[in-house]
């Protein structure tokens, strides 16, 4: 039996989607039993976790599983000194002592080991909290999320996309979260010692011009690509209603300005096989 949190969102999805089609048995750890009633038919047990702090109620649903894999609920306008996620990661830690699952998946990201003031500090909280659970843990560093362009997909509808990344023509290291779901599953069928980090990257590293020119090609007509001026950003951010825009933004330099990436070479990363031209056919054809 694995634990999967998360299971509703895109990521914890595919790292169940991924173990059911291995015929491995799933516990959909959830935050309502009206969440977890999807994966309930499919024949999933269930444990209700309302609150992401309730160090009690998630290490009853960790107990007798063979894997966890733990992520922290995404947060992208946190307050300052990452308040939430400290909490949630001390949860995730008691828990754990509590549970004792055989060895534990958690979902940080690239740029995890950065010590310098960006919204993934967040991971580095969640590696740090873990590292010294008492059971085998992997960090693993995705890159980059793919599936992000699904929020420019109306915009490339209309022919042109907006980037917050820049140069324009400059490459980032991308994965898509099916990727993600198919490394997690199998790290949770592994056996190891102590605490691993893997980093996993996507086939190529992806600019936003070659994201624009895959949904030009997907959409068959030209889709242009613009910059978002650095200036209009936390104007933008809190129009949206963001309230401390601070972290977002300097993740964003980070990854603009190449303070931000894997720790380690790249060809010590994992590498996923999900491209960027099935990622955005897949989104189109959603609608």
């Amino acid at each position: 039996m694995y634990a999967i949190t998360g299971i509703t969102g895109q990521v914890g999805g595919q790292v169940a989607e991924a173990l059911l089609a291995a015929g491995e048995p799933v516990r959909a750890v959830v935050r309502s039993a009206a969440r977890g009633a999807p994966w309930a038919e499919r024949g999933c047990e269930v444990a209700v976790v309302a609150d992401a702090t309730d160090a009690g109620a998630l290490g009853a649903a960790l107990a007798g599983v063979r894997g966890a894999f733990l992520m922290n609920p995404p947060n992208y306008d946190p307050e300052p000194g990452f308040a939430d996620t400290r909490r949630v990661v001390a949860a995730f830690a008691q828990a754990i002592a509590v549970g004792r699952p055989g060895r534990v998946i958690a979902l940080s990201s690239v740029g995890a080991q950065v010590a310098r003031f960006n919204l993934l500090n967040n991971a580095g909280l969640l590696e740090a909290g873990l590292a010294g659970a008492g059971v085998p843990v992997a960090m693993l560093r995705p890159a980059w999320f793919i599936e992000n362009v699904q929020w420019d997909v109306m915009a490339a509808r209309a022919g042109r996309i907006e980037s917050y990344l820049a140069p324009l023509g400059r490459g980032i290291e991308m994965v898509s979260v099916r990727d993600i779901g198919r490394v997690a599953a199998g790290l949770l069928r592994e056996e190891w010692r102590g605490c691993r980090v893997v980093e996993l990257r996507g086939p190529e590293p992806v600019s936003p011009q070659v994201l624009a020119s895959a949904f030009g090609r997907a959409l068959d007509r030209p889709v242009a690509v613009t910059a978002v001026p650095r200036g209009d950003w936390e104007a933008r951010f809190r129009a949206q209603g963001m309230q401390h825009p601070q972290a977002r933004m300097a993740m964003l330099d980070g990854f603009n300005e190449g303070w931000i990436g894997f720790e380690g070479a790249p060809a010590g990363c994992v590498m996923g096989v999900v491209g960027v031209e099935t990622v955005v056919a897949d989104l189109l054809a959603r609608g």
